[in-house]
This record gives structure tokens, C-alpha cells and sequence, in this order.
């Protein structure tokens, strides 16, 4: 991005940015979600300001982004509906802990600074390659890879998702297959 786009999008995104925070909050009822959401949303408008900014209305645009972005990650997060299934005659795992591993993911994400969790969301949960998020966030594959390590590293020294990783992994009671 040339050194004038550059300065037009960083201030486009500073006046605009607490507009779009609360409007993606909107959408996910999650503050930390918002923020990864209109994170994403202004890299993929970055990645192509200069188009962007020639557009009569780059506001609209960006919030069509923005609703894009949340579209996709609610078809990743929805459940899918089988039919016809039988219920299993084992139970199986008790749901709630899924529960405490979102929240403890979500705050864990929010813990990590800006270009660390971008670079993770992209890669992880947009899943994208080293080269696309590179290209979305204008810096070098080099700095996507050293990004990510350091977040990735940051999100296992966590200890509120060590603790859900532990309990994912527990045994379930009453469910043991061991032969006697």
C-alpha cells in the first residue's frame, strides 16, 4: 500500500472504528468477538483500500464487509441439524464444558495484542494461508509466521484454556470400555 492509501486508511479506520466495534457487537453479543470481527473485516477492506476508497460510499461498503465476515463465521459456529439419528445408548460428554472452552478461547483471544490475535483469527478460524493473511494485513509471510508462533505461544501458556484443554481430554464417568 502506497504511503498516502496507507494514511487514508489508518484514519478511516480511527473515526470509524468504535462505530463498527459497536455494530459488529451487535451482531455477536460478544465484545471480544465485535472486536476480532471488525478486525477482520477492516484487513480484508485494507487489503484493497485503494479500490475501497475510490467507491462513492466506503462506509456502506465496509459495513457489507463486516456482515459478510459475521455471516461466515456464523456458518462455521452453526450446528448442523442430522435427522434420523438415534439417540446413543452411552451418554455422551457433558455439553456445558464446550461452553467453558469458548469463553475460556475468547478471553485468551482478547488477552493477545491486536496483530497476534488477527493473525490467528485468519489463519485458524478464517483459514487462510501464511500468504493470504500476509497479503490481507500488507505485511510480509515472515511476520505472519513470527505473529503467529508468538500467539499461538501466548494461547497455550494460558491457563484457563490449559484447564478446558485437561477437562476435554478427562475420561468421561461411567462411560469406561475397558474389558475386565
Amino acid at each position: 500500500m502506497k504511503p498516502d492509501d496507507a494514511a487514508a486508511f489508518r484514519e478511516f479506520v480511527q473515526s470509524r472504528w468504535g462505530r463498527l466495534v459497536r455494530i459488529a457487537y451487535l451482531m455477536t453479543g460478544d465484545h471480544g468477538e465485535a472486536e476480532d470481527l471488525t478486525q477482520t473485516a477492516l484487513a480484508r477492506v485494507g487489503a484493497s483500500w485503494t479500490r475501497v476508497r475510490a467507491v462513492e460510499q466506503p462506509d456502506s461498503y465496509v459495513r457489507r464487509v463486516l456482515v459478510n465476515c459475521n455471516i461466515n463465521r456464523y456458518r462455521r459456529l452453526r450446528p448442523v441439524a442430522l435427522f434420523g439419528m438415534r439417540t446413543p445408548d452411552v451418554p455422551g460428554p457433558d455439553p456445558t464444558h464446550q461452553i467453558d472452552e469458548r469463553d475460556a478461547l475468547m478471553r485468551a483471544l482478547a488477552d493477545l495484542p491486536p496483530r497476534q490475535r488477527a493473525v490467528v483469527v485468519l489463519r485458524f478460524w478464517d483459514d487462510m494461508s501464511e500468504a493470504d493473511v500476509a497479503g490481507v494485513l500488507g505485511c510480509s509471510v515472515g511476520t505472519v509466521k513470527s505473529q503467529t508462533s508468538k500467539g499461538l505461544a501466548k494461547l497455550r501458556r494460558d491457563p484457563a484454556l490449559a484447564a478446558a484443554a485437561r477437562n476435554a481430554q478427562a475420561p468421561l464417568e461411567g462411560t469406561s470400555h475397558e474389558r475386565t
